[in-house]
């Protein structure tokens, strides 16, 4: 439902919404699609049961109101009727007018989640069906009033949020008086059943997250392991989860280390509330206090860690010690604390672990990590507040620049610098909610001068309240303004990295971020500020403006997780979520025009895969593991992509030897064969040479009958032509020359009817362990990867990206003949023909290729052969006639590498012959290519969504 409502609203001219229920986070979802909109548009809504929150009217509210980064005009109106229920949206385009009734509301769940029934109908302007519509809608104008901000603070005074009292069973919000039903019932409204004899919490009951993370804490005990390090995304619950561990454990003694007091004051309250204990029990060692023999002491490193503190407390003292945000552990003062301590179990807890200085916190606890959440995941998992992120392209000045790093401090605080934030925040913020936010600046004095210039200005009829702080602010000024900022005394805090971790803010409603992104474990702690759940809080606005910087690419990679160096992963994570409209938890990310092409257009630019960024991946993996990292383990820990690994030399051996200058002693001939493997079974998005290899190194040997029969157990095609085209990828006959000359074959026909192991591929998997470790790594690689990625392909999986190449194979045709496809290629034997299009041309490409190919609707392509062809020509007919199986794949420009998305099978229709647009004199066919099934969405969108600097 949210698609279809963003579709309509980039397509039509004007909308009205009759909805009786609205909420803010709906609001939040559509909001850069109302951005963008130019018409006018018109919301009528309730008061209905109480269910619309005073900040979804303030949200409402705002949307009447234009400015910089919001030129359309919304009326919006709230109905007279108590009973007013509606869920319709109308849409008026240029040639009809589309409605959408059912059961929708405008609410998150209703747009994204629930299971809802909706009708889409749409007339002629002149029918009688947009008679009626046309109709219904101006018997609601006149029947409402438009919604004030007056209104809204006298709703605001009699509201009570609706929600469920467990001990009442009833549903509780702002309520007219009860009106007489047709039988003489009042109408109240519906409560929901409440089990009375539901039991009051009584203690603190660990969340889905901490219950897997306490069992595989306890397993590693039972397995005699004395260390373990818990990594756990900010926000979900690491301090609790610590406790819930020493309350299974039930230690002697415990000890609690941590580098800053605030965090040990809240620890000593969240440790109280689940273990139930006396106060007395609990110490604190920090600048002022020294309790040093309590039975859970609570310590800050920079005290514990002083030599004649130390000597008080014997190595044995605690028989249980927590280290909190031990990524810090690399410290001379941490190090000295676990050298002295040997308690009977350590527990070390973090949410990013990496490090940029050579320290392997892994090795610290011997590699024992018995659970992993990270931000996705957590998000997934309902631990975290929503967030709705919108990229917003920075102030743009007169001289067609944006500010960045190296410009001067005045514009970077310049006047119209500072009304383009304000005005973004005025869009994007909550509108009925006081704003609790961090702002990261790239530089201190940028920090100072734009809190200054904040507090000049309001924020909607409001004085601004800021400060700024940095690392030069006592430990005492900073603690206290986040106080401040806690109490509602102030509305932002600016600053540039002091607020990266270690501060919990749970209250922050807004993450706005001045600065370009450098790197993307920093963009994620900042992010990770506002995670935390409050019970004032629905969700987090996270506002990022975007200058035209190289770096942009670290965007979608934090966001996402995405640490594949794949473009094309990237490519395709940002292009799915951004238009799907939601992640994990009902989160959104959202960008404007420009701010999206400056990210795409910096994953074009970047080099992902460069040596330097393989070798960081390689080294955070080999710390982790204590040893070099297999291919699988790449895959295993979603790090990267295990095929540019294996492909980036000759192979995935030759890569560690070039990172590690560690030889692996092996021969050039099982050099070679891993070079097939590494480039035609592991790439190959199917399964069938890894399922055939597999069978072979076990069997030695097949008849086709047999690798049939195979290719049916495991559910993948078993026919004939794809029984030979996995035999040929691995015979090495579907090979050009070129490629021939750097493999090996490892299978050859010992008959007509069966195949076996060539003789280097059977002796060298023998008696080389090595060897044979490498090739069981790949193909077990290749097996969880393909079956994850491409198990659906038939041959082809609509969405997911092929190369020429790729299509050869999963094609059956006897080569790779991906050379000379060019735009398409008739395939006789196989009777196909894979049809590549770019959609937008290079500057200065000649008229002879300058084709006018185009997605006319979502089921529709306009397309063109070659030049100098016609209807009669031999490589037409058999297209035109739809004699051959018709698969189109697209790309947008040459930029895009070599990979196309698969846009799904078609047929041909309204062929004629006609010329190419830019040379009259050159004959070409045209004709519209009819997919079996439209196109998907988010493909579609992104490649006929305009993007431009308007």
């Amino acid at each position: 439902m949210l698609r279809v409502l963003r579709q309509n609203l980039r397509k039509c001219t004007s909308f009205t919404f009759s909805v009786a229920f609205v909420s803010p986070r709906a609001i939040a979802l559509l909001k850069q699609e109302l951005a963008e909109f130019s018409g006018t548009g018109r919301i009528i809504t309730s008061d209905y049961l109480g269910f619309n929150s005073p900040d979804a009217f303030s949200e409402l509210l705002n949307l009447s109101r234009p400015n910089k980064f919001f030129r359309a005009s919304i009326d919006v109106r709230l109905h007279h009727r108590s009973d007013f229920h509606p869920k319709g949206y109308v849409f008026h385009h240029s040639d009809n007018v589309t409605a959408i009734l059912g059961s929708s509301n405008l609410t998150e769940n209703a747009l994204v989640k629930n299971h809802e029934w909706n009708l889409k109908v749409s007339a002629a302007h002149r029918s009688d069906l947009a008679g009626q519509l046309h109709e219904l809608l101006s018997s609601e104008v006149q029947n409402s009033d438009v919604l004030t901000a007056e209104w809204i603070e006298q709703y605001r005074e009699v509201y009570q949020s609706p929600r469920m009292d467990l001990r009442m069973g009833s549903r509780r919000g702002l309520r007219r008086p009860a009106a007489p039903s047709a039988d003489g019932a009042e109408d109240e409204p519906t409560s929901l059943p409440v089990d009375e004899d539901l039991p009051l919490l009584k203690t603190v009951v660990p969340n889905s997250m901490q219950q897997a993370a306490l069992a595989a804490i306890h397993t590693m005990r039972l397995d005699g392991k004395d260390k373990a390090l818990v990594i756990s995304a900010t926000g979900t619950g690491k301090t609790i989860l610590s406790a819930l561990d020493v309350r299974h454990v039930n230690p002697q003694r415990m000890l609690f280390v941590v580098h800053r007091e605030q965090i040990l004051d809240r620890a000593i309250q969240e440790f109280q509330l689940v273990l139930g204990a006396h106060a007395a029990d609990f110490g604190k060692l920090a600048a002022r206090s020294r309790n040093l023999h309590t039975k859970y002491v609570f310590a800050t490193v920079q005290t514990l860690s002083q030599p004649e503190v130390m000597k008080e407390l014997a190595p044995d003292a605690f028989d249980y010690i927590l280290v909190d945000e031990v990524h810090r552990a690399g410290a001379e003062s941490y190090r000295r604390i676990l050298d002295h301590f040997k308690p009977k179990f350590l527990l070390g807890v973090t949410a990013t672990p990496e490090r940029s200085d050579g320290i392997n916190i892994y090795e610290i606890f011997d590699f024992n990590v018995p659970y992993e959440i990270r931000l996705n995941h957590a998000l997934e998992e309902d631990m975290l507040s929503p967030f709705h992120y919108y990229g917003i392209a920075d102030v743009e000045f007169s001289n067609g620049t944006a500010p960045a790093e190296p410009h001067c401090l005045a514009r970077l605080t310049s006047d119209d610098r500072v009304s383009h934030v304000l005005e973004a925040i005025a869009l994007y913020g909550q509108a009925g909610v006081a704003p609790r936010g961090l702002i990261f600046c790239s530089r201190k004095d940028e920090a100072a001068r734009l809190s200054e210039q904040l507090n000049q200005r309001s924020l909607r009829g409001r004085p601004l309240r800021t400060v700024a702080l940095t690392g030069e602010d006592p430990v005492a000024r900073r603690e206290e303004q986040v106080v401040r900022l806690e109490r509602g005394e102030l509305d932002y805090i600016l600053t540039v990295d002091i607020f990266n971790e270690g501060v919990d803010i749970p209250s922050i409603n807004q993450v706005i971020m001045l600065r370009q992104t450098q790197s993307a474990i920093v963009f994620v702690q900042q992010l990770g500020r506002g995670l935390r759940k409050h019970p004032d809080k629905e969700y987090v606005v996270v506002i990022d403006f975007i200058g035209n910087y190289a770096n942009n690419y670290l965007i979608p990679i934090a966001l996402f997780g995405d640490e594949s160096l794949n473009k094309e992963s990237l490519r395709q994570n940002l292009i799915a979520a951004e238009e799907s409209g939601v992640l994990p938890g009902l989160s959104s990310v959202r960008f404007d025009r420009i701010s999206q092409e400056r990210v795409l257009q910096s994953i074009v630019d970047t080099t992902l895969d460069k040596l330097q960024n393989i070798k960081a991946a390689f080294e955070a993996l080999k710390n982790r593991l204590g040893g070099n990292p297999q291919l699988m383990d790449f895959y295993r820990f979603e790090s990267v992509d295990p095929v540019l690994l294996a492909t980036r030399d000759d192979n995935y051996p030759a890569l560690v030897y070039r990172l590690t200058k560690t030889s692996s002693g092996i021969t050039p001939a099982q050099n070679c064969l891993l070079a097939l493997l590494s480039y035609e079974v592991l790439p190959a998005k199917r399964l069938h040479e890894t399922v055939l290899l597999r069978e072979l190194l076990t069997t030695g040997q097949l008849t086709i009958a047999e690798m049939a029969s195979i290719f049916t157990r495991h559910g993948i095609a078993a026919d004939l032509a794809h029984v030979r085209s996995a035999v040929r990828s691995l015979t090495m006959d579907f090979n050009t020359d070129s490629e021939r000359s750097k493999y090996l074959a490892a299978v050859k026909w010992l008959d007509d009817e069966t195949v076996g192991l060539t003789p280097e591929l059977d002796d060298n998997y023998s008696s080389s362990q090595f060897f044979s470790a490498s090739v069981d790594d790949v193909l077990d690689t290749a097996y969880a990867l393909i079956s994850d990625r491409y198990a659906d392909g038939d041959p082809f999986m609509v969405g997911k990206q092929y190369s020429r190449k790729d299509a050869s194979r999963l094609l059956c045709w006897q080569k790779n003949v991906m050379s000379t496809i060019y735009g398409y290629k008739v395939d006789r034997p196989t009777m196909s023909c894979p049809i590549f299009v770019t959609y937008h041309k290079s500057e200065g490409v000649t008229a002879s290729i300058d084709y006018g190919d185009e997605l006319l609707d979502h089921s529709t392509m306009r397309w063109f052969t070659r030049s100098r062809r016609r209807l009669t020509s031999g490589e037409v007919v058999p297209i035109v006639d739809n004699n051959v199986a018709l698969h189109v794949f697209i790309k947008k420009d040459d930029n895009d590498g070599a990979d196309f998305f698969y846009l799904g099978r078609a047929r041909s229709q309204d062929a004629i012959e006609a010329t190419m647009p830019n040379d009259p004199k050159l004959s070409v066919v045209q004709m519209d290519l009819k997919f079996e099934s439209p196109v998907l969405p988010e493909i579609y969108d992104y490649f006929k969504r305009p993007i431009t600097s308007e």
